[in-house]
């Protein structure tokens, strides 16, 4: 288009009190619940009401850990072990990989109780048996979807496809961050294994894109090409994004929109970062007995390594850490996927990191104001997986009908398990919480009303409980 042309059109819309900044505030100003600075988007935000908890840690075992065989003792499922499934529960119900008449699969872990409140963990999570006092189980979780990929993205976008914001963007978006020399918002990923739903777990969606995570490296350096290249010292790089800086500003003015506040705020973040960034990344500077208590070993990608970088980062002021872990779907198809030794060393491995990480955070005096949440998208069949069954190694299923999840820290009870599933483990028994309620909950924690953490978006206002959910009080401190 001709340049005379779209100043005409510019100036029209100008004169009418229609500029295009003014439209693209108007869509966001006349639903959005928090008032954001675009100057400063991430400086600190109170909530809607005084919260328990300030930061968040979310451990995702990608591939759905069978809950049966960790969590979820049922007596009664071993008692019925090998035996055909009754037909009750197979009627009108579809599985991702079995058909038929699949066999019952009773648990082969042992299983105790733990702690002064008598917790059911088996011995496949032995890190765990430590900290039984300080977590509640949820043992009537529910989700939608029994693929990995939707289930994931349900879980922490509320909605089963790519699009929405997750649950970490509307975390920063409602409070933004305690630290603005680092991103308010931090994933990071055993071993380089993408989890199913990929960076929509993560992703902003329809909000800023300063909201979303920050994919970090938990070896070498944090975020790729954040040094300066050869030759250009810190002086010469300041000079050049303040130039930067003045173009983006002539744009903002212009345009309105909002996106270019965001890039601004990503170029200053990234050269704050530099100083650091690389300095709460480096696990190294911790105590010999603190990397011997998580098995953490400097320069390796693993769980371990994560969960003591996640506790670094929520000291030195991130807002949420995200981590994923991929290994947890116990199909059976190898011995690393048999629910008896392959879990085992899983397990193992693992809940000490876990576990540490929760005694550490509580010595630290971070656990009250910091929750944690550990858990799968879904949960695994109470019958063993259909392409497997006639094989050595005993697998399990997808299941969405009931699963367990465990939570800790920022005004969770302690020592506590809610719900329970039927004597089988088929369905809920009593006090289902459904995906959505997990958030609602999660959110009120943080000091929301999870119907008013909102954000218009074509016409409409969302939210990421959109469009039901309740604070499940059981599990409050």
């Amino acid at each position: 288009m001709h340049p005379s042309l779209l100043a005409t059109r510019r100036q029209f819309l100008g004169a009418s009190g229609l500029g295009l900044g003014a439209l693209a505030l108007a869509d966001v100003a006349g639903a959005q619940d928090i008032p954001i600075n675009a100057a400063r988007p991430m400086a600190p935000r109170a909530p809607h009401f005084a919260p328990k908890a300030k930061r968040v840690i979310y451990l995702h075992m990608s591939g759905a850990p069978p809950h049966l065989d960790l969590l979820d003792y049922k007596p009664e499922l071993v008692r019925h072990d090998g035996e055909n499934c009754p037909d009750v529960y197979l009627r009108g119900k579809r599985f991702a990989f079995t058909s038929g008449v699949p066999k019952l699969l009773g648990t082969k872990q042992p299983f105790r109780r733990h702690g002064k409140s008598g917790v059911w963990m088996s011995d496949a999570i032995p890190g765990l048996h430590a900290v039984a006092d300080d977590v509640t189980v949820i043992r009537s979780m529910k989700t939608d979807e029994f693929n990995h990929a939707p289930a994931e993205l349900l879980l922490y976008t509320g909605f089963a496809r790519q699009g929405r914001p997750s649950f970490g963007c509307w975390t920063t978006y409602g409070l933004g961050s305690e630290n603005q020399n680092l991103p308010g918002f931090v994933v990071l990923i055993s071993n380089g294994v993408q989890p199913s739903g990929g960076q929509g777990c993560w992703g902003s969606g329809f909000l800023p894109s300063v909201f979303q995570g920050v994919q970090c490296r938990s070896r070498g350096e944090p975020v790729l090409y954040l040094s300066d290249p050869p030759g250009l010292d810190r002086d010469t790089r300041r000079m050049g994004l303040d130039a930067l800086r003045d173009l983006n500003e002539q744009q903002a003015a212009e345009l309105g929109h909002p996106e270019t506040h965001t890039r601004i705020a990503q170029y200053e973040l990234a050269f704050r970062m530099q100083m650091s960034a690389t300095e709460v990344m480096d696990i190294g500077r911790e105590p010999a007995k603190v990397l011997e208590s998580y098995g953490a070993q400097p320069g390796a990608g693993t769980f371990a390594n994560n969960c003591l970088l996640a506790r670094r980062l929520v000291e030195a002021g991130v807002r949420y850490v995200q981590l994923f872990d991929w290994g947890w779907d116990f199909h059976g198809t190898n011995p690393n996927e048999d629910i008896r030794d392959g879990l085992t060393r899983k397990g193992t491995v693992t809940s000490r990191a876990v576990g540490a990480l929760i005694k550490d955070l509580k010595a630290r005096g971070l656990l009250d104001d910091t929750l944690v949440i550990w858990g799968g998208e879904f949960g695994r069949t109470p019958f063993r997986e259909g392409r497997t069954a006639g094989g050595q190694v005993l697998g399990r299923d997808h299941f969405p009908d009931c699963f367990s999840l465990m939570l800790a820290g920022g005004g969770i009870k302690a020592g506590h398990t809610h719900g329970e599933s039927d004597e089988l483990g088929f369905r809920v028994g009593r006090d289902q919480v459904h995906v959505h309620d997990l958030q609602a909950t999660l959110q009120h924690c943080l000091g929301f009303d999870h119907t008013r953490l909102t954000y218009r978006f074509q016409g409409r206002d969302y939210r990421l409980t959109d469009v039901h959910g309740k604070v499940v009080r059981d599990v409050l401190a």
